[in-house]
């Protein structure tokens, strides 16, 4: 089990070196005046992470800081607020006139008027997947601790005493969904493992649980008792072309550790692509390229006060996989999701800005082929 750091503990821990938050400014977002290659389309997002398809005309967004799911329309710049009072809203899909949330922990029930609401049972929702309409009604929940806590996909530890109330580490944080006809499947980053739900029935099942990473940097590292190595941390979970599965994982956010485990439909591994740091999102075009974020490259390390002239706008980066191999980079402020759509790629930026003292700062941008240098 693995707590998903970048969700919430890495990201304060950017607090700790970015003490002073940079003025921020509509022009920020195209950074280093990349003039068209990166476009803003929606701002005033709080703490945007999983993109997805929505309508086939527009995207839907997960916001976590505010506990809200909104839809952008990318042709527009127009967006609005459909689902609210969710907690810490990570992941995000639509399917058959239905939204999927994965959430990771309660938050404060909702204030806005107007906006349909979500509101929680007693306690919150808490590391739960919810089912609901667009117009907030919620039908359905299920709740991915209880599957950890009765089936322990990854086989780790899972507390420190017998009785049974001091976890090892966080044991469920979903983080992103994939909405399909017959079933959802989640990636629950604190679980190291993807599940399977059942759209007919609602039964859960495991479906990939990722190995631990044992080689390059995480060769010998202390884990949980009895394990070494780097757990690997499902954070993106995206289909690409001929039903093939990408499950994107974060290793820790050790240099190399991170990987996109390619699945065929039943969950087996057909390929996979490493070399990789600290993946937080995924996306995969009609022709097999691959899209990956890192929100945390180039920030600051260790605690204390940033570098003198530090500015926050240039932590984060896109890696851009070509099917044969080639890579290329794209330096986008602090990206989570990805989305491919109509051609373009989307991402949301700014995603952690919350933590920087940047509220409502979270943005979705349109990635331009001309934001990527290819790497040598």
């Amino acid at each position: 089990m693995r707590y998903l750091r970048t969700a919430t503990g890495a990201a304060a821990a950017m607090a700790l070196v970015v003490v002073s938050p940079a003025t921020s400014s509509a022009e920020d977002a195209n950074r280093h005046s990349r003039g068209e290659a990166i476009t803003t389309v929606a701002t005033g997002l709080d703490g945007p992470r999983q993109l997805s398809d929505y309508k086939g005309r527009r995207l839907i967004v997960a916001e976590a800081d505010s506990g809200e799911v909104s839809w952008v329309d990318p042709r527009f710049g127009t967006s609005r607020t459909i689902l609210t009072g969710l907690g810490n809203a990570q992941g995000v899909d639509y399917v058959r006139g239905l939204i999927y949330v994965a959430v990771g922990e309660a938050g404060p029930p909702p204030e806005d008027e107007g906006v349909a609401s979500a509101a929680p049972p007693a306690g919150g929702y808490s590391q739960v997947l919810l089912e609901a309409t667009p117009g907030g009604r919620i039908l359905r929940t299920w709740d991915l601790l209880q599957y950890e806590l009765g089936h322990n996909p990854d086989g780790q530890q899972q507390f420190l005493d017998e009785a049974k109330q001091e976890p090892v580490e966080t044991l469920s944080n979903p983080f992103s969904v994939l909405a399909q006809p017959h079933r959802i499947l989640v990636a629950d980053a604190g679980a190291n493992a993807v599940l399977s739900i059942d759209r007919r029935t609602g039964e859960m099942s495991t479906f990939f649980v990722p190995p631990v990473v044992t080689g390059g940097a995480c060769e010998g590292v202390p884990n949980n008792p009895g394990t070494t190595g780097c757990d690997p941390v499902p954070t993106e979970i995206a289909e690409g072309p001929g039903g093939k599965i990408y499950v994107g994982t974060l290793g820790a956010e050790a240099p190399g550790a991170a990987k996109v485990h390619v699945l065929d439909r039943y969950g087996n591994q057909v390929d996979v692509i490493d070399g990789l740091t600290g993946v937080t999102g995924v996306a995969v075009g009609n022709h097999g390229t691959v899209y990956v974020s890192n929100v945390l490259e180039g920030a600051p390390m260790g605690e204390g006060p940033p570098p003198e002239g530090f500015d926050p706008s240039s932590v984060g980066r896109l890696t851009r996989i070509s099917p044969d191999g080639a890579r290329a980079t794209a330096e986008v402020t602090m990206p989570t999701g990805l989305e491919v759509e109509s051609g373009d790629l989307y991402a949301s930026a700014w995603s952690i800005a919350g933590f920087l003292g940047l509220s409502g700062r979270g943005e979705v941008q349109r990635i331009g082929p001309a934001a990527f240098v290819p790497v040598p």
